[in-house]
C-alpha cells in the first residue's frame, strides 16, 4: 500500500510549460507538486543546441530543462519523479495514481505531458537524433546554412518545414511515398513554385548514413516504393516530418480533445473541459510546438489555477 499525498496543485509533466507552471504554482504560496513522469525536461531533453531560447544565445537543450527544473525547485516546487498511470477526474478532489505506488489527490490539476514527434523507428534515425536528424525545423533549421536537407513527409508537417528550411539549405530534398502531397493546396503551391526545393515521389527513407567521431549525418539511402530501387542522397541533416502525437493517453477518454488528441482549452485560457483542470504547452498546441508559447502557457495555467481555488474558497 503506497502513500498518499494532497496538494493544492498538482502539475503533471515536467517540460517548459510544467515546470513555468511550478514557479508560478510556488510563487502563489499553493505548494504545488510537479511529476515529472516518463521523460523529465521533455522534448528538449533531446535537442542539442537551441539558440531561440530568450536570454541565451545558444544553449543545450538539457541544460536548459535542468535549469528551469532547479528555478522550479528553488521557488519550493516539490519535484517528483514518478509517472501518473491514472487519473481520475470524476470528482474533486481529483486523484492520481502514481507508478511509485503513491496516490496524489488534488484540488486543481494542470497538465503538461507534452507532445512527441513521430518517427520512423529506423535504427539509425534513432543513433543520429540529435546529430543531424531532427523532428523541428524551427529548432534546428538554423545550423545548415548552406547545406543540404532532406525532409520527409508528405502532410502540412513536411511542406512547412520544408519551406522553412529553403532559409537556411542550399537544397531541400522532400522524400514522400506518393506522387501527391496531403497538404493543403496554397502551400503545395508555394512548395512546387520554390527553386530550392526537388520532391522526389514514391520513396521511403530507409537508412541515415554519416560519420561516427564525431556523430554527424552525411547522407540518406531511399528505396522506391515500387520497384525497390535504392539510391543514395548526400546530405547534411534530415527532418522527420511525418507530424505529432499529443501525449493525451491519460485523459483521451474523460476530456475533450480535437486535432488527432490535443486537449481543447478555452481560447485565450488554459480551462479544459473538467473545472479545475487546466492544460498547457505542446498537450494543448497543433501549431506554434515551442519552448516559449509552452512557458507562456504554463505561466497561464498557474495564474488559472490560483484563480479556481480563489474562487473555490469563496463559495
Amino acid at each position: 500500500m503506497g502513500d498518499t499525498r494532497h496538494t493544492k496543485v498538482l502539475i503533471i509533466g515536467s517540460g517548459p510549460a510544467g515546470y513555468t507552471a511550478g514557479v508560478y504554482a510556488a510563487r502563489a504560496m499553493l505548494a504545488p507538486i510537479l511529476v515529472q513522469g516518463i521523460e523529465p525536461g521533455g522534448q528538449l531533453t533531446t535537442t542539442t543546441e537551441v539558440e531561440n531560447w530568450p536570454g541565451d544565445t545558444q544553449v543545450q537543450g538539457p541544460d536548459l530543462m535542468i535549469r528551469m527544473q532547479e528555478h522550479a525547485k528553488a521557488t519550493e516546487c516539490e519535484v517528483i519523479g514518478d509517472i501518473i498511470t491514472d487519473l481520475d477526474l470524476s470528482k474533486r478532489p481529483f486523484i492520481a495514481k502514481g507508478d511509485s505506488g503513491t496516490t496524489y489527490t488534488a484540488d486543481a490539476i494542470i497538465l503538461a505531458t507534452g507532445a512527441r514527434a513521430k518517427w520512423l523507428g529506423l535504427e539509425s534515425e534513432e543513433k543520429f537524433k540529435g546529430f543531424g536528424v531532427s523532428a523541428c525545423a524551427t529548432c534546428d533549421g538554423f545550423f545548415y546554412r548552406g547545406q543540404e536537407i532532406v525532409v520527409v513527409g508528405g502532410g502540412n508537417t513536411a511542406v512547412e518545414e520544408a519551406l522553412f528550411l529553403t532559409n537556411f539549405a542550399s537544397k531541400v530534398t522532400l522524400i514522400h511515398r506518393r506522387d501527391e502531397l496531403r497538404s493543403e493546396k496554397i502551400l503545395e503551391n508555394r512548395l512546387m513554385k520554390n527553386p530550392k526545393i526537388e520532391p522526389l515521389w514514391f520513396h521511403e527513407l530507409v537508412e541515415v548514413t554519416g560519420t561516427e567521431a564525431p556523430l554527424g549525418v552525411e547522407g540518406v539511402r531511399v528505396k522506391h516504393v515500387k520497384t525497390g530501387e535504392i539510391t543514395e542522397i548526400p546530405c547534411k541533416g534530415v527532418f522527420i516530418a511525418i507530424g505529432h502525437a499529443p501525449a493525451s493517453e491519460l485523459v483521451k477518454d474523460t476530456l475533450a480533445t480535437h486535432m488527432g488528441g490535443y486537449v481543447k482549452v478555452k481560447p485565450g485560457g488554459t480551462e479544459t473541459s473538467v473545472p479545475g483542470v487546466f492544460a498547457a504547452g505542446d498537450l494543448t498546441d497543433h501549431i506554434y510546438r515551442q519552448a516559449v508559447t509552452s512557458a507562456g502557457m504554463g505561466c497561464m495555467a498557474a495564474l488559472d489555477a490560483e484563480r479556481f481555488l480563489a474562487e473555490q474558497a469563496d463559495t
